[in-house]
C-alpha cells in the first residue's frame, strides 16, 4: 500500500469506527442518524479513494459517491420526518419512548 493511500483510509476508518459506536452507543435518535451519516461519508471517501488510486483517469467512484450522497440525502429527510412524528407523539426522541407507539 501507497503512504499516500493510508493517508485516506485511516481517517475514514476512524470515522466509521466512531460513528459505529455512536450508532450502538446512543439512545437519542438525533445522535443516532448522525452516527449513521457519520459511517456514509467514511465510505464515500473509500470510494473516491479507491477509484483515485486504482483507476486515476476515470470518474466511477466519484458518481457512485453522487449517488450515495443524494441516497443519503433523501434518507435523512424520510429519518426526520419520522423523528417528528414520533417527537409528536411521545414529547422525547429516545429509542426507549418508541415503544408507545404500539398497538
Amino acid at each position: 500500500m501507497d503512504l499516500t493511500l493510508l493517508m485516506y483510509l485511516i481517517p475514514s476508518l476512524i470515522m466509521f469506527g466512531c460513528g459505529v459506536y455512536g450508532f450502538l452507543t446512543r439512545k437519542n435518535m438525533i445522535a443516532i442518524m448522525i452516527s449513521l451519516e457519520l459511517m456514509l461519508n467514511s465510505i464515500d471517501i473509500n470510494f473516491v479513494v479507491f477509484n483515485r488510486f486504482l483507476y486515476p483517469g476515470q470518474f466511477e467512484g466519484m458518481f457512485f459517491t453522487l449517488f450515495a450522497i443524494a441516497i443519503a440525502a433523501a434518507e435523512t429527510a424520510l429519518a426526520l420526518a419520522i423523528i417528528i412524528n414520533v417527537f409528536r407523539v411521545a414529547k422525547k426522541v429516545d429509542i426507549n419512548e418508541i415503544n408507545k407507539l404500539k398497538f
